[in-house]
């Protein structure tokens, strides 16, 4: 016989995964068409032009802007490998990037370069203390999954998902400043409640969030 105890919890965590498909469920996985790999300025160009920028338009990114800015940030650029734009540690690639928009959460799959659906609700406002967080089109959230990380410390494992998010973040600039986008990375998040929102597992760590959108 199961102790009332553990019953009561058993049926929590069914009520918790239930509601967690079901808001996902009313998303559909936004199929990201192929980047365009001839657009934008130069890699001087875009060195010279890039920076941060806090003052964001509303106006929504179209599939295709998306498209690019995640295939730049850590899209897959060797197929026949399965490597990156971005560099990971012994090929980790611990790092996930989750999109935060006005529809929902979504997480991009870089092998099928699509977004998964994870949650239908605005979550952008904890993406972010600042107050244009929470209007600002997209907010990127990094995600380091430690399990992904083998014969490793935790101050290892720190060491290397921070180091990582940073090669992802710098990859998001560049693509920015080539096509005239603003972004801005954040390190100012209440993760504990961006977590919960987001039903992390003990093992997912949030490392940083930036914001993109169009120049106000």
């Amino acid at each position: 016989m199961f102790k009332k105890s553990s019953l009561t919890g058993t049926m929590v965590l069914i009520i918790i995964s239930f509601i967690t498909v079901s808001w996902a469920a009313e998303l559909s996985p936004i199929k990201l068409p192929p980047p365009n790999l001839n657009s934008g300025k130069s890699l001087m160009q875009s060195l010279q032009a890039r920076k941060s920028s806090r003052v964001f338009s509303t106006k929504k990114l179209p599939v295709e802007v998306l498209s690019n800015l995640l295939w730049a940030a850590c899209g897959i650029n060797r197929p026949e490998i399965g490597r990156r734009t971005a560099p990971s540690a012994v090929n980790w690639q611990e790092i996930d990037v989750y999109v935060a928009m006005a529809d929902g959460l979504y997480l991009y799959n870089a092998n099928e370069h699509i977004l998964k659906p994870i949650l239908n609700r605005d979550i952008r406002a904890l993406a972010g203390k600042q107050s244009f967080v929470k209007d600002a089109p997209v907010n990127l959230i990094y995600v380091a999954d430690l399990s992904k990380i083998s014969k490793a410390n935790i101050e290892e494992k720190n060491f290397y998902s921070a180091v990582d998010t940073g090669f992802i973040s710098q990859n998001v600039y560049l693509y920015c400043a080539s096509e005239g986008l603003s972004t801005v990375v954040r390190a100012m998040i209440d993760k504990d409640a961006l977590s919960k929102a987001m039903n992390l597992s003990d093992n997912q760590k949030i490392t940083l969030s930036q914001t993109v959108g169009y120049p106000e």
